[in-house]
């Protein structure tokens, strides 16, 4: 009755009393209640955005789940209940849409075909995703391009540059490679960075096979775009960069201390990524030694989150491509 109160609220009381069989007194009786578990799960929200002051809505409420927020009920705190508390706290940012074109698929480079259209990852390292994406400083932008590894959700490779040109996507696959990962597929769209002779040969070398998505369908490479909006929603919209070395320092610090360790993930069990892929190997071991996958075995024995790249220092005579 209160959420019909709610959605109508040019309806009476003693009308809705009537309507639902209710007295008037128990109807105030109830929304009194309510309103006490309302302003408690307010000063939950509160509490845990003080503590994750850089997640938005959706982060949040995995956090709570991961942390077993219960409200005073003893129920769970969903989604719509954290976004109505951070919107009443006036914490609710409200994203500024741009669109910055990072993929540019004119060109006459080879195409590969979409290898993982029907095909879902059953362990690490078995397929690779790749994209590009853009982050708005106060005097232009900068480009990040990552790796996820689609089985853990594991950020494999990363990279940010001032520009689209160079080496970009070359780089987050190389400190992928140097982190001591292979993919069986590597899956991308049809950008010029994903299709360059030199990106391609080096993927082959690793006896990588090369999978592309359609021209103008982002949703074959929807894993990597829904990542993109967690940075975008959980970080990025959260924060104020000075200028790009700032910019690469706290991006760095969500994807590797933030991302990679304490953000939970619904499709992990609400777990960070790189716990689930410890847990995971750790439970496979057995089944792995049986089989000889010392490869797969190795890679429980690397540190976690594993695309730990040291961020260059900056000097006078420090570049970046």
């Amino acid at each position: 009755m209160a959420q019909v109160q709610e959605a109508m609220p040019q309806a009476k009381t003693a009308q809705l009393c009537r309507l639902f069989q209710v007295p008037r007194s128990s109807f105030y009786y109830r929304s009194t209640r309510q309103g006490e578990v309302h302003e408690a799960v307010t000063k939950t929200v509160e509490e845990m955005a003080g503590q994750w002051p850089k997640f938005g809505y959706l982060g949040l409420t995995g956090q709570m789940k991961y942390e077993e927020k219960l409200d005073p009920k003893g129920r769970p705190i969903g989604e719509r209940r954290v976004k109505r508390a951070l919107k009443e706290l006036g914490l609710l940012k409200k994203p500024v849409v741009r669109k910055v074109r990072t993929t540019n698929s004119e060109h006459s480079l080879p195409r590969f075909e979409n290898l993982v259209k029907d095909r879902a990852a059953t362990c690490p390292d078995e397929i690779w995703a790749s994209d590009i994406t853009y982050v708005s400083l106060g005097s232009g932008h900068v480009y990040l391009a990552v790796i996820l590894d689609l089985f853990t959700r594991c950020i494999r490779g990363w990279h940010l540059s001032r520009s689209l040109e160079g080496d970009l996507t070359m780089i987050a696959l190389k400190k992928a490679f140097d982190a001591g990962h292979f993919p069986t597929i590597h899956h991308s769209d049809q950008g010029g960075q994903y299709a360059a002779t030199a990106y391609v040969n080096l993927l082959e070398s690793k006896g990588v096979m090369v999978s592309m998505a359609a021209v103008g369908c982002p949703e074959e490479n929807g894993y990597v775009e829904r990542w993109m909006r967690t940075l975008k929603e959980d970080h990025v919209q959260m924060s104020e960069y000075n200028d790009f070395w700032d910019a690469q320092a706290q991006i760095g610090t969500f994807i590797e201390q933030v991302y990679q360790r304490k953000r939970v993930h619904s499709k992990l069990g609400y777990l960070p990524p790189a716990v689930f892929e410890e847990r995971w190997l750790t439970a496979r071991a057995p089944e792995l030694l049986l089989r000889g996958d010392d490869q797969m075995l190795d890679a429980s024995s690397l540190p976690l989150p594993v695309a730990q790249i040291a961020l260059p220092l900056r000097s006078e005579n420090a570049t970046i491509s």
